[in-house]
């Protein structure tokens, strides 16, 4: 009889520095929040910036503060990082949308 053992990499998430992103989904990235427009906002760490979209504020208010540090999902989408959830620095998480299809306020006016 002959035995044999699997060994199984750890099952943590990579972190993907700002300098390196490409368009891909199940991006993870963490760092500083730099500057805020409605729910978009600029992310920096050690190795750049990227605008960070977290859809449309009247679908869902994000309400991050300059300073604060984040780490954000997502997935490329032109020259942005376009966000899936939020994680603030207190293990808080904000959902924006599921990474699978569309966004839910795809096709969607602005509510009135």
């Amino acid at each position: 009889m002959m035995l044999s053992s699997v060994i199984f990499p750890s099952m943590g998430i990579t972190q993907t520095p700002i300098r390196e992103l490409q368009n891909r989904q199940g991006i993870t990235v963490s760092g500083e929040v730099k500057s805020i427009v409605g729910n978009q906002f600029i992310l920096e760490d050690s190795t750049g910036q990227i605008i960070v979209d977290a859809g449309p504020r009247w679908w869902h208010s994000i309400n991050l503060s300059p300073g604060e540090r984040v780490t954000v999902i997502g997935e490329m989408e032109r020259d942005e990082l376009d966000a899936f959830s939020i994680t603030r620095n207190n293990g808080a998480v904000i959902e924006i949308r599921s990474p699978q299809g569309r966004p839910p306020w795809a096709g969607q006016n602005p509510k009135k």
